[in-house]
């Protein structure tokens, strides 16, 4: 009974051993693990790649490299353990074991600083088993796409097609085909929300397609300075949004947020002009009167325009940057915007020119759109702003004072450049302030020539440039709507583009196109600004994106103007000197398309798989050895299964209670021997 007991005990220890060894070779023949790239973000001094990781179960360790143009001096990252800096390359890795298991399968991110970092790309990946079996790709990978490649896939839109330049006071596309901006404003990106206000209680999808749906071709997207640093310097605030609204924004930081507002925008045929409407992140900030702050300087309000332009420069969903809303400032006031040819720190045509030059350094393409200030002198010859007294000034809103245009306008060193220029002004009726102008009634005359004609609707008259009207609206009630009636007259004669401010219900002296619930539409305000949305006789809203029509309501600009636009990009262009200032700071960063995935066959380490096999092998002969031996089937059994008596009687190797082997003596080659042997044997057990 022992005896069999031990034999079964034997064959359970043989097959666990075979099976143990069976599961030891499989380690070799592991599928690949495979990578695909989800975003290539260089900025100059740094740059970073996002990946997808999938198929990296079942190894111990998972080694990825990744190169990138530049030179790099220190990497980090997030869903490794280590990073280690090779020349341009980065090789990072984690472990199953390791605190970083979750970037198994999973999202995981390769960032390094250095210099003049300009793309990136995965070289391999590779899965190294515990029994030091590897599997992964070769150096043969998907690169980043190149910079002037569509950024994004899910809209059938064309890259560097839709840029605009101007001819006279009309804007035009690159085929000299005037277009009509009629947009609206939504802000939020400069309060401190991080991204638009009433996300907190809507859905930014949807809102954004419905902003399209009704035929706003344009999005002025206001943003503070101080947030577009931050991003630069890779620091995220939290966006301030209603996450069960927006599920599909939860794990994305707010420059991400950002970028998605762009694809749907793209989507959705919206183009967006950026107004740096604050230097600090302050909902109060744009009544500071100038571009620079304590927080703020000068420099780096032009850094932040040059790091968003460089961004996005082969991105043409941004179409115009407005350098800076609402200069203004009382000529009794310590600071105070002025207009003139000086080198002053407030003077704006000065740091327009300056900042204006550092984007079209990278993006020749971009408009530019220029506000005015709030005073001009009456006379400029004998008081070039160094009167504090009110009387010696033209007073009108803040930004919309152009007087000084016509004495010194912004030349921006070529007729090439100087066609990227828009003069912009702001607008509004007597609910916002009791201008002069509305004491005592208003005609529509009387505004044409009181409010409009000589503070810069000149410019449009005279053919001297485009003026944009950034900011226009207001509450439907009493002279205030007479005056949205007036002034909806002129945009309408003259053609002129705007963007209505705003789509905001928070906005306390204007209300906006959505009630406070930012999901209702005011529907009487937007069917009073619906007539001067662009529409083609057929009343189907016209878009500004030749390929994608603009919402489900409208159509895209090659449908209405008949005429398909040859596409460029800045990075086509032949570099340019910058300009100065911080302009000369290439620290942006260009959106890539996502990389094909890396999907290699399994890649097989043949001297571990031979090697294992030969072991594989012996360890099975001797298993059927000792599997003949326990069931008597070998031969060797066999032949001893009938002794010789002449023999000599070798014991060793009896199976005793402590389950290890007791040497026992050689006794003498008779039979009578073994027999007494055997019986003593006996007795023991």
């Amino acid at each position: 009974m022992k005896s069999s007991f031990s034999k079964i005990s034997k064959i359970i220890s043989v097959f666990l051993t075979a099976a143990i060894i069976c599961s030891v070779m499989s380690f070799a023949v592991l599928a690949a693990p495979s990578a695909s790239v989800e975003n290539v973000n260089p900025w100059g001094s740094g740059g970073q790649i996002t990946l997808n990781l999938s198929g990296c179960s079942g190894y111990q360790t998972i080694t990825v490299t990744v190169e990138f143009d530049g030179t790099v001096s220190s990497a980090s990252g997030w869903g490794f353990d280590t990073y280690t800096v090779s020349g341009n390359r980065v090789i990072a890795t984690c472990s199953a074991s390791g605190p970083n298991s979750w970037g198994f399968d999973g999202n995981v991110g390769i960032q390094v600083d250095g210099a003049n970092i300009s793309g990136g790309r995965l070289i391999s990946i590779e899965g190294d088993s515990a029994s030091g079996g590897s599997s992964g790709g070769t150096d043969e990978t998907s690169n980043a796409a190149p910079p002037d490649t569509p950024s994004r896939a899910h809209v059938d839109s064309v890259e560097g097609d839709d840029w605009l330049t101007t001819d006279g006071s009309k804007i035009v596309d690159m085929n000299g085909t005037q277009v009509w901006m009629t947009g609206c404003n939504w802000f939020g990106y400069n309060t401190g929300t991080n991204l638009f206000d009433g996300v907190w209680n809507c859905n930014l999808q949807s809102s954004l397609e419905g902003i399209a749906n009704r035929g706003f071709n344009l999005l002025r997207l206001p943003i503070s300075a101080e947030l577009l640093l931050q991003w630069k310097n890779g620091e995220y605030p939290n966006a301030n949004y209603n996450q069960a609204l927006n599920p599909e924004l939860n794990g994305m930081n707010s420059l991400e947020i950002f970028d998605l507002v762009l694809d749907l925008c793209e989507e959705y045929g919206i183009k967006v002009m950026i107004d740096i409407h604050s230097a600090n992140t302050d909902a109060s900030g744009h009544n500071h009167p100038v571009w620079y702050t304590d927080r703020i300087t000068a420099d780096q309000w032009q850094e932040a325009l040059v790091w968003i332009a460089d961004r996005y420069k082969n991105d043409d969903t941004i179409v115009a940057y407005d350098l800076k809303n609402e200069p203004h400032g009382k000529p009794e006031e310590t600071l105070h915007a002025i207009w003139n040819d000086s080198e002053d720190d407030n003077n704006w045509p000065y740091a327009a020119k300056n900042a204006a030059n550092a984007i079209l350094d990278i993006n020749p393409h971009a408009l530019i759109v220029v506000e005015g200030i709030e005073i001009y002198p009456t006379d400029i010859s004998s008081n070039n702003f160094t009167s504090t007294g009110k009387s010696d000034y033209h007073t009108t809103w803040w930004g919309a004072n152009l007087m000084g245009v016509r004495d010194y306008p912004i030349d921006l060193g070529s007729e090439e450049r100087n066609k990227q220029l828009v003069y912009s002004v702001h607008d509004y009726g007597p609910l916002v302030y009791q201008q002069p102008w509305f004491d005592g009634g208003f005609t529509y005359e009387s505004l044409y020539n009181d409010a409009w004609h000589d503070y810069w609707l000149y410019i449009v008259e005279e053919d001297i440039a485009p003026v944009f009207i950034g900011e226009w609206g207001g509450f439907m009630q009493g002279d205030n709507l007479t005056w949205m009636t007036y002034f909806r007259q002129l945009i309408a004669e003259q053609s002129l583009n705007h963007t209505f401010w705003c789509y905001n219900a928070n906005s306390g002296d204007t209300g906006g196109l959505v009630k406070d619930d930012f999901q209702t539409w005011d529907e009487e305000k937007y069917a009073f600004v619906k007539e001067v949305l662009w529409q083609d006789d057929e009343g189907r809203f016209v878009g500004l994106d030749h390929a994608v029509p603009l919402g489900s309501n409208g159509i895209a600009l090659s449908e209405w103007s008949g005429q398909i636009v040859t596409p460029v990009t800045p990075s086509s262009t032949d570099p340019k000197t910058p300009s100065g200032g911080s302009g000369s700071d290439n620290t942006g960063r260009v959106p890539a398309a996502p990389a094909a995935p890396v999907e290699n066959a399994p890649k097989v380490n043949y001297g571990a798989v031979i090697g294992l096999y030969l072991v594989g092998i012996a360890a099975l002969a001797v298993i059927i050895v000792m599997i003949c031996k326990i069931m008597s089937l070998s031969p060797i059994a066999k032949a001893k299964a009938e002794p010789d008596p002449d023999a000599p009687v070798v014991v060793n190797g009896y199976l005793q209670k402590s389950n290890t082997y007791n040497p026992r003596p050689v006794y003498s080659n008779t039979a009578e021997a073994r027999k007494a042997q055997e019986e003593r044997e006996k007795n023991r057990q």
